[in-house]
């Protein structure tokens, strides 16, 4: 991850600084007086905007959903008149782009997931920003002719997200894939789901 743009606004610049600490020193690494160091500001700023580990860590969730909502470009998910051509198309892009520019966004991601899981009012806020991805995919799914769109939501989430997984942290994290053979997994995936099922 690039070091925080030091003319972007104090509060991006400590969260930025504490998404690339988590990146490359894991959660043990995440201090106030690193992230001052790595954003390049004076001793006590990043406590002065986050009193505790717990501010600091909504910090990094927080800046870590805009960052990802830019890289998934949630706000250009495709028309769901598209159909799923479209919807196939859009998670296809939005999966390469992430694998082959933004890794270590993704080991961001773990290491927060990771930490919510011991921290319950972590996991709330967690929680809450990763709807701003599920909902518009639970749209898009519906008008798609999904019958449980929900189901289907949390099906085609973790197909990309144990994709993501494996090629970031995984087994096939020295062979990513490209863009076709996205789209052929999500094809796959999102046919057989959507596929008229037989009553019996």
């Amino acid at each position: 991850m690039s070091s925080p743009n030091a003319s972007a606004p104090r509060h991006d610049r400590i969260a930025d600084a504490a998404l690339v600490l988590l990146a490359e020193r894991g959660m043990r690494g995440l201090t106030h007086r690193a992230v001052d160091e790595v954003a390049h500001l004076p001793q006590g700023s990043t406590s002065n905007y986050a009193r505790t580990r717990q501010a600091l860590l909504e910090a990094a969730v927080r800046r870590l959903a805009v960052l990802e909502g830019r890289v998934l470009a949630v706000d250009e998910l495709p028309d769901p008149a598209g159909g799923l051509p479209a919807l196939i198309d859009g998670m296809a892009l939005a999966l390469h782009r992430y694998l082959t520019e933004h890794p270590q966004l993704l080991v961001c991601r773990y290491e927060l997931a990771l930490e919510a899981t011991r921290r319950p009012e972590l996991r709330t806020f967690f929680d809450a920003t990763g709807r701003q991805f599920r909902e518009p995919l639970t749209r898009l799914l519906r008008e798609a002719g999904s019958q449980e769109p929900e189901r289907h939501t949390l099906s085609l989430v973790a197909w990309a997200e144990g994709t993501m997984f494996s090629c970031v942290a995984g087994a096939y994290h020295a062979s990513v894939p490209s863009l076709v053979e996205l789209r052929k997994g999500l094809a796959e995936l999102l046919h057989g789901m959507l596929a008229v099922q037989d009553p019996a």
